[in-house]
């Protein structure tokens, strides 16, 4: 099984002044995606195939409980295929957020996100 991780629209607009605040952004978003191509359930579980990772932050100095927030979502309709005929999983990701800014995301927010993803 291979897992391919994307980028969306929302993820990147969300990223790049958060990459320009902090210099190790960088490293660690590219860190994060060797970590989902060995576990794409990475975190904590939000329903509808999201999960929510803490993602800590070296420029921040804060750690992981007070570091960034990565919304990623999992193609339900690849993993069925995946589990049947061993193709490709597909891990997007979706939002991403400072835990100091946005404590957290609502469902309703969560559901969004999906729907503007499914029309990309």
């Amino acid at each position: 099984m291979k897992v391919i991780v994307r980028v969306s629209k929302s993820f990147k607009r969300q990223a790049k002044p958060l990459l320009k605040k902090f210099p190790s952004l960088r490293g660690e978003l590219t860190s994060l995606e060797e970590e989902l191509m060995e576990n794409p359930r990475l975190g904590k579980s939000l329903g509808h195939d999201s999960y929510k990772i803490r993602l800590g932050v070296k420029s921040k100095g804060k750690g992981k409980s007070g570091g960034l927030r990565v919304i990623s979502h999992l193609d339900t309709e690849v993993v069925k295929m995946v589990e049947i005929e061993g193709k490709d999983m597909i891990v997007t990701l979706i939002s991403i957020y400072d835990k100091s800014e946005t404590a957290s995301i609502s469902d309703k927010e969560l559901r969004e996100l999906i729907t503007v993803l499914q029309d990309e």
